[in-house]
């Protein structure tokens, strides 16, 4: 679906750009995505003499679920000692939070074609579990203990 995006992008900026077939959900559930854009990002890391590729000017990025993948990515690659550091993370409409489909952005954009809040919070159940059993508790926030709420309180909060 993005690859004449990334040829785009990889002719434009003359750059290498990998785009990772990873394994999608519900056939595939959390952690399949995950493992495999981690492992052929350490791959392509491991590899850059190989494809001519300058260590020090390698990023990933990602949109929708896989602005997801590359944070998570970039945050598991940030302790690594052994490959190269990554320049930086691109995140385009990621969906990096869970606990609160309430908060003000998707009260205000839950009818904005493409990604309703409905749907938004169908994809994560089928990503987690491949199951959208629970769609309801998800959408009125009961689906997070109160300790875990008040735990990350200060993150996710419409303060």
């Amino acid at each position: 679906t993005h690859e004449e995006l990334c040829c785009f992008i990889a002719r434009e900026s003359e750059s290498v750009v990998v785009s990772v077939g990873y394994r999608l959900a519900p056939e595939h559930k959390y952690p399949a995505a995950y493992e495999d854009c981690l492992n052929a990002s350490q791959h392509f890391l491991q590899h850059l003499q190989h494809y001519g590729v300058d260590p020090a000017r390698v990023a990933v990025c990602g949109d929708s679920a896989g602005g997801n993948l590359a944070a998570a990515v970039s945050q598991t690659l940030a302790g690594r000692s052994d490959l190269p550091r990554l320049r930086a993370q691109i995140l385009i409409y990621p969906g990096l939070q869970a606990l609160d489909f309430n908060l003000p952005s998707y009260q205000q954009n839950r009818g904005v074609p493409l990604l309703f809040r409905e749907r938004a919070a169908f994809y994560m159940l089928q990503y987690l579990n491949g199951s959208a059993t629970k769609l309801e508790e998800v959408l009125e926030g009961s689906h997070i203990p109160p300790d875990i709420k008040l735990k990350y309180q200060k993150w996710v909060s419409p303060d």
